[in-house]
């Protein structure tokens, strides 16, 4: 597969607000869902900017508080630098600034850098931030490297505590003290006590967003611990669904959660679970299932095989028809 380096097309005038302060980004994110959106390729494996816009209006007409452009779901992980910049153009250009978009910085402290520059002046309101790659790193490292992209921009930064970049509780209280535009922590390893720990010791001073793979299943226990909100992959193909879900536990309904849980989203883990990396090819086989272009998924990762696509388009079938 050949990913060409192409120059990113120019962004539309509009009347665009100007981006949020990070202050105002801390506020808005934890009001509402966050929006993953996928990352669309055509037959050869290419962004396919014109499905992307497409799948962007449609999910606009349901309310976030958030959209993230190119993350994880979104593939970023596979993408050129200049790919992500054209990916985030995209999105600054079809949210129109009816909802805040962050761009992720990723890779190398060097590459993260680079793309938190960019991410301004594309036009985003905010960066959540990768784990760096490869490479296991120190809590002094992590500091660091998460101090020089925040240094980088005038943009409010989501870190993302995930994999090789897990911060325990003192150093998100020495980062976030040293860097005022950090403003939240996405969670990504589900670890209780370290939540708590960290939760007790920071209280309010950042916004607490949900990361785990579909995190629906984690919500309601993770409200408690002061996480407000998540990233819903669900709601690519299924956004009146994980808004009505996200409602559900917000007013702590538990046997409306539980239900939901055992009707859709536990079946749907099952699928997932079969192979590594399903958590982002079960999204696109899903926007394929309600009868929307999904496509495929670049490599490293690998589609589901025809029968988990048809097992999964029968899941979601049963599911309430989301609007046109």
């Amino acid at each position: 597969m050949t990913v060409p380096d192409a120059a990113p097309p120019a962004v539309r005038p509009s009347a665009r607000r100007p981006a949020m302060s990070p202050q105002e980004l801390k506020e808005q994110l934890p009001t509402g869902l966050l929006s993953f959106p996928v990352t669309h390729f055509d037959d050869d494996l290419q962004v396919d900017e014109r499905r992307y816009r497409e799948h962007l209006a449609w999910l606009s007409e349901f309310p976030v508080a958030g959209l993230f452009a190119a993350g994880g779901t979104g593939e970023g992980f596979s993408l050129s630098l200049p790919e992500v910049d054209r990916v985030v153009r995209a999105a600054v250009d079809e949210a129109a600034g009816r909802v805040p978009v962050l761009a992720p910085a990723a890779g190398s402290t060097v590459n993260a850098v680079a793309m938190a520059r960019a991410a301004q002046e594309a036009g985003a309101d905010g960066l959540l931030l990768m784990p760096p790659y490869l490479t296991e790193a120190s809590q002094e490292g992590l500091v660091e490297h998460v101090s020089a992209v925040c240094a980088a921009s005038d943009l409010g930064v989501v870190v993302y505590s995930r994999a090789n970049a897990v911060l325990g509780d003192l150093t998100v209280d020495v980062v976030a003290d040293r860097n005022p535009t950090l403003i939240g922590l996405k969670d990504g390893v589900g670890d209780v006590e370290r939540m708590t720990r960290t939760y007790a010791r920071l209280g309010d001073r950042l916004v607490y967003v949900g990361g785990l793979p579909t995190a629906e299943t984690f919500a309601l226990p993770l409200l408690e611990l002061g996480v407000s909100t998540y990233s819903s992959a669900i709601f690519n193909f299924a956004p009146a669904w994980a808004l009505d879900f996200f409602a559900a536990v917000r007013a702590h309904d538990r046997a409306g959660v539980y239900q939901r849980l055992n009707d859709f989203v536990i079946p749907y883990l099952d699928i997932r679970d079969r192979r590594r990396g399903y958590a982002v090819s079960i999204i696109k086989a899903g926007l394929t299932a309600v009868g929307r272009h999904g496509g495929r998924v670049r490599p490293p990762l690998t589609d589901l095989a025809e029968h988990e696509v048809a097992e999964l388009a029968a899941l979601v079938g049963r599911l309430a028809p989301a609007p046109a």
